[in-house]
């Protein structure tokens, strides 16, 4: 067991919840895999996609404060977000269905 996900600063105990149902257990292993990864992960759990909580994230593994991105970078920021969305969040299945989607039921689309 490692250091705890809510010892990095700006993540607390709801981020490390969500960082556990996706099968991430400790801040070395959260900075390892990098935030788009991590969040990917925590979206295919069936947690709906929000794009504050993906900078605090980013932000928070740069050892910045969750509220320090800005301008150009936040617009890079939002299109990483937009594209880890598309890829991972099921908009169009319902909350039974994402469940059975995760353990192998429903046949996930080719893409």
């Amino acid at each position: 067991m490692g250091t705890p996900i809510s010892t990095i600063k700006n993540l607390g105990p709801a981020y490390e919840e969500a960082c556990a149902r996706a099968g991430i257990h400790s801040a070395e292993e959260l900075r390892e895999i990098g935030a788009d990864d991590a969040y990917g992960r925590i979206l295919k759990t069936g947690q709906r996609p929000h794009f504050i909580g993906y900078y605090v994230l980013v932000m928070a593994l740069q050892g910045r404060p969750w509220n320090d991105c800005k301008g150009k970078e936040k617009a890079e920021l939002r299109k990483r977000f937009d594209a880890l969305k598309a890829m991972t969040f099921d908009k169009g299945r319902s909350d039974l269905e994402t469940i059975l989607n995760q353990i192998g039921v429903i046949e996930r689309p080719s893409g």
